[in-house]
């Protein structure tokens, strides 16, 4: 796989912490930092496809209401627990 150089400016408390945590683990700092973006990039990405998936329901109509969902909620914990809205 090619790689490509990246530069960033992190603020010290944070390099510092990269720091002790790279010695803990005895990983070189770059492979703590590819781990974390790998990471990050993946919640980004599944963050955008859940928001497309939502805004379909939202144009296809097919969502709770929220009144429905505030009813449910309220009664978690309660003698009376409702079943979750569908």
């Amino acid at each position: 796989m090619q790689t490509k150089p990246l530069t960033a400016q992190i603020p010290l408390p944070l390099a510092d912490k990269l720091d002790l945590l790279a010695a803990r683990l005895d990983r070189p700092r770059a492979w703590i930092i590819k781990q974390a973006l790998i990471a990050w990039v993946d919640q980004e990405e599944e963050r955008h496809r859940l928001t497309l998936e939502a805004l379909a329901d939202v144009a296809t109509n097919t969502v709770i209401d929220h009144q429905s969902v505030l009813a449910w909620a309220d009664s978690l914990g309660t003698d009376h627990e409702q079943p979750p809205p569908r």
